[in-house]
């Protein structure tokens, strides 16, 4: 089965490229096989089995597979309380995407300070990067549905900056290295090759360590999580069975 935390598909381990071997993670820990797309009126979770399939939440009411289920006075305080609290997590899952990306941003120019480059390919790099990050930002900004980073999207984001960026520092290393070699300057044109061999195997790791630095916000959402998945306690489709929206340890 397919496992989700809500929104967090769209945090900054997938959101800069970290997806694959992914350096965080909720120490809660919780997840969802459901997919969540927060409307203005409602909340919609939808999975492709097993039922039910599509549960719908807003305003104090509840649908799943298209039937209503009847809520007590309590019930319909539980689903509003969880319809307002998940809306109130949104903000803070967003800005921890959001800080980062601004982490890989800074990672990216501190390697690349650490490189001979020209000063023009600095400025290349920094304008690329600033487009590059500016996409995401906004992506992550205008994103209201975990459906918008499903797959391979959230990867292909992450990998956009290294696909903009490598050749960049790669031309101008491999023109230096040229240069070099045709001034005779063996060592230094080895060098400049070392260092862009190095560049290419090693800066997704060294952006992965820093990414550790979002740790404690990424576990200071757990408190939130939890308080869902009590919310959600009771909760019944309209065939009478148990909702898990979302699975939390010991719960």
């Amino acid at each position: 089965m397919r496992t989700r935390l809500f929104f967090l598909a769209m945090s900054a381990l997938a959101a800069c490229g970290a997806a694959k071997a992914a350096p965080l993670a909720l120490h809660c820990p919780a997840s969802s096989s459901y997919d969540l797309t927060v409307q203005p009126d409602r909340l919609v979770f939808d999975r492709a089995g097993p039922v039910p399939m599509r549960v719908v939440m807003g305003r104090g009411t509840l649908v799943t597979d298209g039937a209503q289920v009847r809520l007590n006075a309590e019930d319909q305080d539980r689903v509003a309380l969880f319809d307002r609290d998940l809306r109130a997590l949104l903000p803070r899952v967003r800005q921890v995407a959001r800080h980062g990306v601004d982490i890989a941003v800074r990672a990216l120019h501190d390697e690349a300070g650490r490189l001979s480059l020209a000063s023009a390919t600095r400025e290349q790099l920094d304008q690329r990067l600033a487009v590059d990050a500016d996409a995401l930002r906004q992506r992550i900004d205008t994103s209201q549905s975990t459906h918008d980073w499903q797959g391979d999207a959230a990867q292909q984001l992450g990998n956009r900056f290294m696909a903009d960026l490598s050749p960049i520092v790669a031309g101008d290393l491999g023109q230096q290295a040229l240069q070099a070699a045709m001034a005779g300057d063996l060592d230094t044109a080895a060098r400049l090759r070392d260092q862009a061999t190095d560049l290419a195997a090693t800066l997704q790791p060294r952006i992965e360590r820093r990414l550790q630095a979002l740790q404690p916000q990424v576990d200071a959402l757990c408190p939130s999580i939890e308080r869902l998945a009590e919310l959600q306690q009771g909760l019944r489709d309209a065939q009478g069975r148990p909702l898990h929206l979302l699975d939390a340890a010991g719960r």
